[in-house]
């Protein structure tokens, strides 16, 4: 089961990457219930087995396109982020003083500090984040810059989890005169 995880998790990080026109340096935002993808009511079975596994897929897709990984913490930790040190500073993300656990902060945010170099947590990336996924209704929204764009990835769900994933662009400028740049749609 968990190869299979870790499997589905690569294959939707590598679409969302194919779609979203990222550069290096981008802030992907992710946000799992590894409850859901075992098919549970989000919040209720917490696995950091499932959520390693998880981070064992999407980390190697990042690091080789030179992304950067966003993880959400649960509601109980406001929704921080844990996230890169080199990140944080390069972005100028005022940290926040907490260490996710599996109740509060949740197992993916959890295995995300224990799994990164040099993790820290963040309040808020919501200007810097170019695309983002949800694996099980995690609600990332809110640390997308505007404007959101939806994508349809080839695979709708991860194990049991609904999977949403979105990329942003620039909003748009001007009125009927306006001329866009069809490479920022």
């Amino acid at each position: 089961m968990l190869a299979t995880i870790r499997s589905e998790a690569a294959a939707a990080m590598q679409a969302l990457v194919a779609s979203a026109r990222l550069q290096p340096g981008d802030l992907v935002v992710t946000g799992c219930s590894s409850s859901e993808v075992g098919g549970h009511k989000i919040g209720t079975d917490s696995s950091p087995e499932v959520a390693r596994a998880i981070l064992e897929g999407l980390l190697p897709v990042l690091q080789r396109n030179g992304l950067y990984l966003a993880a959400q913490c649960c509601e109980h930790l406001g929704r921080a982020l844990v996230v890169e040190y080199d990140a944080a500073a390069r972005y100028q993300l005022p940290r926040v003083n907490v260490i996710p656990q599996p109740k509060a902060g949740g197992s993916f945010a959890t295995a995300a500090y224990a799994m990164f170099h040099h993790p820290v947590v963040v309040a808020s990336l919501q200007a810097q984040a170019a695309a983002g996924l949800d694996i099980g209704g995690t609600l990332i929204g809110m640390h997308l810059r505007p404007v959101a764009v939806p994508l349809r990835l080839p695979m709708r769900q991860l194990g049991e989890a609904i999977l949403l994933a979105a990329r942003t662009r620039p909003p748009f400028a001007g009125g009927s005169r306006a001329v866009y740049d069809d490479g920022l749609l």
